[in-house]
């Protein structure tokens, strides 16, 4: 079955180009299953680690596969990306590697670790205040005053096809092991992961079911693809999961995401934190919140796991290390039901 419908903001072709363009780059993370997940969701759980990638999560994918596009006389004017932090320092980094100047715009409460990383890739970073200033505003007066290109974190086809190679590379490994996904759950903030990952995996497996899976208070996916439209959510709202704290989903992943007959389900701050704990206790890996709620919707129902073939992403592991710590304490144990 071939998702390559002309409407849609990308096909598979674009997909296999941005994995050729990654390949010697990107990490290609592995797929790994663990017996305490399973023997909890009563199935087989496969779970791809993107915070094995480089800077911690899958954003450098799209935004390696964005930037290397870019012509000389581009490359000379710079770039300019806004982010909370994933997408920042996956712009910062295939930024220095191509040798390109980049601004990055960061929210002033953005995670001192994301911050320094941001810096550390040697971009130049300019904070706002993202209940009172915006974000895209600031990015359009940089882009014209200097003339560099914006590199959206989400709403370009090249990001989407870039964050696409996640989900041809769980499908090939799958092939690999001959096994056919019934669900595949994906965590999503504007939605260039789901979308291009959803749809590689249901141009390999036709009748996979596919979750995007949100914080509590930023459903504004799942909203959107219930009401046929794109909905808001209210960001004055907190949440620990920063890194998918987004007003609403884009216009192009949306379309895709709609395309596919994706459904959405949301969890709880705390069971992203207990996620986390569960990820380093059982999975011995680093998750950030933001970047293990599909794993948190595993662990709490959400979905129906027992005798299915389930996929779920860890996205990113950028956390505080206060809070893994805490995550660990408090929750380190937990492998009851009432997770």
């Amino acid at each position: 079955m071939g998702q390559k419908a002309k409407t849609l903001p990308i096909t598979m072709e674009d997909i296999y180009a941005a994995q050729a363009r990654l390949r010697g780059y990107a990490v290609r993370t592995p797929l790994i299953e663990n017996a305490a997940l399973n023997e909890r969701a009563g199935g087989r759980v496969l779970v791809k680690p993107e915070c094995l990638q480089i800077t911690g999560s899958f954003k450098f994918r799209g935004a390696y596969n964005r930037l290397s596009q870019l012509n000389e006389h581009e490359k000379t004017k710079g770039v300019v990306a806004f982010s909370s932090g994933n997408h920042a320092q996956g712009v910062a980094l295939a930024a220095r590697m191509l040798g390109i100047p980049a601004t990055i715009i960061m929210p002033v409460d953005a995670p001192a670790l994301k911050l320094q990383a941001t810096k550390g890739y040697g971009a130049q970073v300019i904070t706002y205040d993202r209940f009172h200033e915006n974000r895209e505003a600031i990015a359009a007066k940089i882009a014209l005053e200097t003339g560099a290109i914006i590199v959206p974190s989400f709403e370009d086809a090249d990001i989407i096809a870039g964050q696409g190679t996640v989900g041809l590379e769980i499908a090939e490994d799958l092939n690999a092991l001959g096994l056919a996904p019934d669900q595949m759950l994906i965590n999503c903030g504007g939605g260039g992961l789901a979308s291009g990952s959803f749809l590689a995996m249901k141009d390999a497996f036709g009748t996979l079911q596919g979750y995007t899976v949100e914080p509590d208070h930023y459903d504004d996916t799942m909203r959107s693809l219930m009401s046929g439209q794109i909905e808001k959510a209210d960001v004055s709202i907190p949440s620990i999961c920063d890194a998918i704290m987004t007003p609403s989903p884009g216009r192009m992943p949306f379309e895709i995401l709609q395309a596919l007959g994706v459904g959405g389900v949301t969890v709880s701050d705390d069971a992203a934190l207990k996620a986390v704990a569960f990820a380093s206790r059982h999975l011995k890996l680093v998750g950030e919140p933001g970047g293990v709620v599909s794993l948190a919707a595993v662990l709490t129902g959400k979905v129906e796991t027992k005798d299915k073939v389930t996929v779920c992403i860890i996205s990113g592991g950028n956390i505080d290390p206060l809070m893994l710590a805490n995550a660990i304490r408090n929750f380190g144990g937990i492998l009851d039901k009432a997770f």
